[in-house]
């Protein structure tokens, strides 16, 4: 049986300590907790889809609704446009920031 780490300090590897030695690393994911917030948040109040392809189609618009709050693209324009582009049968509005 093994021992617990506080049992065995020699041998347990620091765990926060490599984040903060490393350059341009922050040593939390704060940015993408928040950024997975509104997902989990929608899972645990509507107990997720009722089939896989709801589950899919949740996962994408979720993650395009991150996406544009990252990037601060007003999420209903760019829906509104990759529908009308769909329609129009021409490529949909990139998610990418323009240079």
């Amino acid at each position: 049986m093994a021992l617990p780490c506080s049992r065995r300090k020699r041998s347990c590897p620091p765990a926060g300590g490599r984040l903060a030695t490393v350059a341009g690393v922050e040593p939390t994911n704060d940015a993408v907790e928040r950024a997975l917030r509104l997902a989990v948040l929608w899972r645990k109040g509507c107990f997720g889809a009722d089939s896989a392809a709801g589950t899919v189609f949740m996962a994408r618009l979720l993650t395009i609704g991150a996406t544009c709050r990252q990037y601060q693209h007003p999420l209903p324009a760019f829906l509104t446009d990759a529908v009308a582009a769909h329609w129009a049968g021409v490529s949909g509005p990139s998610l990418l920031p323009t240079p």
